[in-house]
């Protein structure tokens, strides 16, 4: 998968902090050296906001890094420019999907946890319209079909010559409702049924006879990046949504989902439930 512009001023900035701190300066200094603002440096550090290569190739040479490792860094600063699709789009698009698809764009594995609804990029056309129109009671139509068609348009990134891995522990309760009448979930159901056959998707059900588990607190997404420190968790709140980055917080995630999925039915007994569930609605 290509690296995007994303993962790039994301590793750019892991990378510069890792040098600085193995020179021994603080933010202060560092700044002080190379004429930017102790502000500016922590920005770049922390992958927030537009970068200037001319001042990372100044602080490479600060920091003593060799000439190959300088230059690797400064393709990065110049790289993190681009931007993708959806900057183009004619109607605006709320913060929190702006960052998520920018992040998305560049994943080489998403895990999700639904206990709602069923993931985004498994949904069908009409399933995601119900799923708008119930969570946002006062938007207009035209906004509704708007999101969808974003929403449909993340959808390619399955069609990828190199497609990310999507893992899914759906809990039964998402299974179960009836998300724009019967017709609509049966025809969800079955859709589900199919992309879970592409070698790229996995897909397992959380049976409620499982009882108490690792996820308390909702759904969830873990978008995976090139290295496990460009990971990113996603919860999808009322009005927005929360991303969270530190060490501490993935590390909880990640362990909560591998609890998930081994908790979850295994992928045939996955399959066969929710088969059955669509039998029954039909």
């Amino acid at each position: 998968m290509p690296v995007g512009p994303t993962t790039r001023r994301r590793q750019l900035g892991a990378d510069l902090r890792r040098l600085r701190e193995l020179k021994g300066l603080t933010l202060e200094e560092a700044g002080a050296r190379v004429g930017i603002s102790k502000a500016t440096l922590s920005r770049y550090e922390t992958k927030e906001g537009a970068v200037k290569w001319p001042a990372v190739d100044a602080l490479c040479r600060e920091y003593g890094a060799s000439d190959e490792e300088r230059l690797a860094l400064v393709e990065l600063a110049k790289g993190a420019k681009i931007q993708g699709w959806w900057r183009s789009l004619a109607d605006p698009i709320p913060e929190s999907m702006n960052l998520m698809l920018t992040l998305e764009d560049e994943v080489v594995r998403e895990d999700h946890y639904a206990c709602m609804y069923i993931p985004g990029l498994l949904q069908t056309r009409r399933y995601a319209e119900a799923v708008h129109r119930a969570s946002e009671v006062q938007c207009p139509e035209r906004e509704v079909q708007h999101m969808v068609d974003i929403r449909m348009k993340r959808q390619e990134l399955l069609e990828r010559e190199e497609p990310p891995h999507i893992w899914c522990v759906i809990d039964e309760a998402a299974i179960r409702r009836r998300v724009g009448g019967g017709q609509v979930m049966q025809e969800q159901l079955k859709h589900l049924l199919a992309i879970a056959q592409r070698p790229n998707v996995t897909m397992q059900v959380l049976p409620f006879s499982t009882g108490a588990h690792a996820a308390s607190v909702g759904s969830f997404a873990i978008l995976r990046g090139q290295s496990p420190e460009l990971d990113v968790v996603y919860m999808d709140l009322l009005g927005g949504g929360l991303f969270m980055e530190k060490p501490q917080e993935l590390e909880r995630y990640r362990l909560a989902f591998e609890y998930l999925s081994a908790q979850a039915l295994d992928l045939e007994s996955s399959a066969e439930l929710v088969d059955r569930i669509s039998q029954e609605i039909a």
